[in-house]
């Protein structure tokens, strides 16, 4: 019978924190850090969907036998001195996926992390939020009101400091929590792989990102799409010039209405009730140039961009029947491995992987070649170790009849 959990806690009151932002403070923080031991836990806050910059505007270091360190990058320029203390260290981050950009662009690059998000993940934890987990794991209720605040306020309120420096002094405590889970649980180099993985991550580069406009596929002309696009840049530009968020000047849905309704006259444009945003009106003439620009070019955009994306799995039967039939029978076998392993299945093995290897097997189906397959596509080696054999024998297998088959991928 499984013993009833403690009752969480709040975290203990937290004395005054001050905000690194001069040179002179700076360096006796580094030197508080440089006389602790263990890894450094860290985290960084932006001020997304206030500014265009994904830069930092606060970053929180701490590790055992020193004082949480809040450092503020604009006021500080270079943090090479704090780089070179962190150095060869590990790093604990929770989702680190979301800050590592910010960090690096500040020159924090780690060499090693442990990603408390993705460890929680792989232990098979049910609730992975830093809140959630921290709750769960040490029976601190940690509140996470400040998250979507704006960071790039001058001076910062005390109780987004407390908040900030909170999110990190209970890492190193979590991160042996999950440590302990991942070794009990036999995963400790699935998670040594995966938190690898991360740092090698590349983000790639949209090609066309004017389409990823929310509402984008209710446009169903050319002239349309073009129309959407010089808007679409035209505020990316002056959101850039004030760093400003995007959406805060005129919101997607304002910028879709316009290109679909084209209005030929800056009052028409203006008479819009779907044009709304707080720069929609005081930049008029910035938007209706663009929508000229867009009604008059000749590089019109295509309906549908190239590229080697795959058709959803819902028309593979009809597209692809054998594609179809292996994907059908290779999906359940790797949840089951995931129900199996106490994973969730997209960590198991990304599903794109899965439906690439299905739409375009190898010649000869083998545990190696669909391993070399998933390798090639960027699967980590425990994942082909766990996964290569069950789906080649799901491909040579596949179900007798599509009545035996799973039900109809989304």
């Amino acid at each position: 019978m499984t013993e009833p959990e403690a009752p969480s806690r709040d975290p203990l009151p937290h004395a005054a924190l001050p905000v690194v932002d001069t040179r002179e403070v700076y360096d006796a923080a580094v030197a508080d850090l440089a006389g602790g031991s263990g890894p450094f836990a860290v985290d960084a806050e932006r001020a997304s969907g206030f500014r265009y910059s994904q830069r930092a505007y606060l970053i929180q270091v701490y590790r055992r036998g020193s004082t949480v360190q809040l450092f503020d990058p604009p006021a500080l320029g270079d943090l090479s001195a704090l780089a070179d203390v962190m150095r060869g260290e590990e790093w604990i981050l929770h989702a680190a996926s979301q800050d590592l950009a910010c960090l690096r662009e500040v020159g924090l690059d780690p060499e090693r992390i442990f990603d408390t998000e993705l460890g929680a993940r792989l232990a098979g934890r049910p609730r992975v939020g830093l809140g959630p987990i921290v709750e769960d794991l040490l029976g601190i209720h940690l509140a996470k009101e400040h998250s979507a605040a704006d960071w790039s306020t001058r001076p910062l309120p005390q109780s987004w400091l407390v908040y900030a420096a909170l999110d990190v002094e209970l890492l190193p405590d979590l991160r042996d929590e999950i440590g302990a889970l991942l070794d009990e649980q036999g995963k400790s180099e699935i998670a040594r792989q995966e938190f690898d993985a991360v740092l090698r991550h590349e983000t790639p580069v949209r090609g066309e990102p004017w389409r990823r406009l929310t509402s984008i596929h209710s446009l169903r002309q050319p002239r349309n799409l073009a129309v959407a696009r010089e808007l679409w840049m035209a505020r990316d530009a002056y959101a850039r010039e004030i760093d400003t968020a995007p959406g805060r000047l005129v919101p997607d849905a304002s910028l879709v209405a316009a290109a679909r309704t084209l209005p030929a006259t800056k009052r028409e444009l203006a008479a819009m009730k779907d044009f709304t945003g707080r720069a929609s009106r005081g930049q008029i003439d910035r938007w209706f140039a663009a929508i000229e620009a867009g009604r008059t070019t000749t590089d019109l955009p295509l309906l549908r961009p190239p590229g080697d994306s795959l058709p959803q799995p819902r028309v593979w039967a009809d597209k692809n029947p054998d594609a179809d039939v292996r994907f059908r029978s290779a999906r359940p076998a790797v949840t089951a491995v995931a129900e199996a392993m106490n994973l969730p299945v997209e960590n198991l093995l990304t599903p794109e992987y899965l439906r690439r290897v299905a739409w375009a097997p190898p010649a000869e189906i083998s545990a190696e070649s669909v391993g070399a397959a998933l390798t090639a596509l960027g699967a980590r080696p425990w994942q082909v170790a766990a996964t290569a054999q069950v789906i080649a024998d799901a491909f040579v297998t596949p179900p007798q009849s599509a009545g035996e088959a799973s039900e109809a991928p989304s």
